[in-house]
């Protein structure tokens, strides 16, 4: 496992009252994580306990799995609990000697069946508060709030946008049926999509349009569910079999496999299934899990062209057809970064155990992400190309686990009961 693949630096910004703070620049060969201190929240009025939790433990949940931020350990602070929010009440030396470089403190209030948060960010070194946010969300959903809050919090520091407010995707294992689930990024508030059979390999529009593949007709087809809508069968002709649907980035078009006979070929289509053409032509060859780029212009997929499943990249019309991966002689679920550099995958390696590595589309350059913790499989990138979601065996059952692009921060989402849970996309 590379783990010197991010630099963390502060950096001064222009001198100005509003953007005297340090940005976290996430690029190039050194990884050190920003030391942030982050105390329980203070309560206002009257909020329930179970709630003020919910909040807190979706915060530090955000915070820690973000990969950025060094969250210290409460047991180790020195400062007072009942210490203000305003700069002139804290002691930030008692802060700087438990090693924090920056500190969050917020409170929670609840009003009119609203839950409110305000936190402030200082800069311990110079004891200045560097930023404000107040968000709120209702009263039911304490954890949209600590999502607002962490993704404030992550837009200050990087100056982009966070994963906390996305969706994902995957298959829930139950008996004899698989389901499709739908939750935020974290597994929590998750809704059932199906209902018992065999449904599998599910993927997010960007406009949340659900997509997946069932045998609700005895053979494997595709079918997609707008946001709000019915759920609709993607036509094929008889015989054929159509798996692993993916979107275009704009959500405008959908790329999947289609079986028949001996081989299988990579089609696109409108996103309705409209048009649809053939873009790969290998007899009796297998081309399957396509996965576009993020500018919508070419498609990652894996064939066995070449005598083993391998990673390949083409253009979106089936030209310029390039072999990525060499190494290794099982390679599948190709993931290509929405910033556009990395494609994830999953291989087999020496000792018949799966793995997570990327490749980097222009060089060619191989990095391991997993190794020697059981089953490591079927990679999603974040919407901000920053984190990856995969499933793992490490502790018993195939569960979903979070790590940076570079495969530091291993991290199992917070489920509330043991699945067996497969197949995971992150919405873009």
């Amino acid at each position: 496992m590379n783990a010197k693949a991010l630099l963390l630096s502060l950096v001064l910004l222009p001198l100005t009252a509003l953007a005297q703070a340090p940005v976290i620049q996430i690029s190039g060969a050194n990884f050190r994580p920003l030391p942030l201190a982050a105390p329980a929240p203070l309560v206002q009025g009257e909020v329930a306990k179970a709630s003020t939790q919910e909040v807190d433990a979706a915060l530090m949940y955000d915070l820690r799995a973000s990969g950025i931020f060094q969250v210290l350990d409460r047991n180790s602070f020195l400062a007072d609990p009942k210490e203000g929010m305003a700069a002139g009440s804290i002691n930030f030396s008692r802060w700087a000697d438990v090693g924090a470089e920056s500190l969050v403190k917020y409170t929670l209030s609840q009003e009119n069946g609203e839950l409110k948060a305000e936190a402030r960010l200082f800069n311990v070194g110079s004891g200045r508060e560097d930023f404000k946010t107040t968000q709120s969300a209702p009263a039911a959903e304490p954890r949209a709030l600590a999502h607002k809050v962490a993704d404030a919090i992550y837009r200050f520091y990087t100056r982009e946008p966070s994963p906390f407010l996305s969706r994902i995707t995957y298959v829930r294992k139950s008996g004899a049926n698989r389901d499709v689930w739908v939750a935020d990024w974290d597994g929590h508030n998750a809704k059932q999509m199906t209902r018992g059979g065999i449904n599998l390999l599910p993927a997010l529009g960007p406009d949340g349009t659900l997509g997946y593949t069932s045998y609700q007709q005895g053979k494997p087809d595709l079918y997609v569910r707008k946001p709000g809508g019915d759920t609709v069968r993607i036509k094929t002709s008889e015989g054929q079999m159509a798996t692993g649907i993916s979107f275009s980035p704009d959500g405008k078009r959908i790329a999947y496999a289609l079986a028949e006979e001996e081989s299988a070929q990579i089609w696109v289509a409108e996103a309705d299934g409209d048009n649809a053409r053939q873009i790969t032509d290998t007899r009796f060859g297998i081309n399957t899990s396509p996965s576009w780029s993020p500018d919508g212009k070419r498609i990652a997929f894996v064939s066995n062209r070449g005598g083993s499943p391998q990673v390949y990249v083409m253009n979106a019309d089936g030209s310029g057809v390039k072999r990525l991966t060499f190494q290794g002689n099982y390679n599948q679920t190709p993931d290509w970064s929405p910033r556009g550099d990395l494609i994830a995958f999953t291989a087999r390696d020496e000792r018949n155990a799966f793995d997570l590595f990327t490749v980097h589309v222009d060089s060619g350059k191989i990095t391991r992400l997993t190794q020697d913790q059981a089953n490591n499989e079927e990679p999603s990138f974040s919407p901000n190309g920053r984190l990856i979601l995969f499933t793992s065996t490490r502790n018993g059952g195939s569960q979903l686990f979070v790590m940076t692009a570079d495969g530091n921060n291993q991290t199992p989402l917070p489920a509330r009961e043991k699945a067996t849970l497969t197949t995971p996309d992150w919405g873009r």
